[in-house]
């Protein structure tokens, strides 16, 4: 994969607001008006974000044209982790409550993972499954390098 962008810290940036200071895990690229990263969490490694690059706290905060943009992002990074991965379910969110500034969750989940069914919040249903998390960790260049493809486009 190419060399990651670099994140820049937004023109309209809220001080003391984690997404408009930081890129809010490992940068892919952007496209438009939306960034899309890869949060590092050791126990759900496809996990990734769609962030608005204004600061908003709400989705009807943005004209039409960049709602649509945006859904259509996060429709995309959903339809690619379910034809590299073949997860059993993907977890879309977006919740705001600690961090109110418009973002998108797409989680790729497996009937095997510590928590499924529940939330990634939730507490842990069963032990973590070293060698499939270590498999699907495996992926993630080929994934990511998709994504970099697609905000390219």
């Amino acid at each position: 994969m190419p060399v990651p962008p670099v994140f820049n810290p937004l023109p309209s940036a809220l001080d003391g607001c984690p997404l408009c200071q930081t890129a809010g895990g490992t940068l892919l690229g952007t496209r438009g008006d939306w960034r899309v990263v890869r949060v590092d969490d050791p126990s759900f490694p496809a996990f990734y974000r769609v962030i608005s690059q204004h600061h908003v706290a709400e989705f009807s905060e943005l004209l039409a044209p960049e709602r649509q943009r945006g859904m259509d992002l996060v429709c995309a990074v959903e339809r690619l982790l379910i034809e590299r991965l073949r997860p059993t379910k993907v977890n879309l969110a977006s919740l705001g409550n600690v961090v109110p500034h418009l973002h998108w969750h797409v989680i790729a989940r497996f009937d095997w993972d510590s928590h499924f069914p529940q939330p990634v919040w939730a507490g842990p249903q069963r032990a973590t499954d070293d060698a499939r998390l270590s498999a699907c960790r495996a992926r993630l260049p080929e994934i990511d390098s998709a994504i970099v493809e697609l905000l390219r486009r």
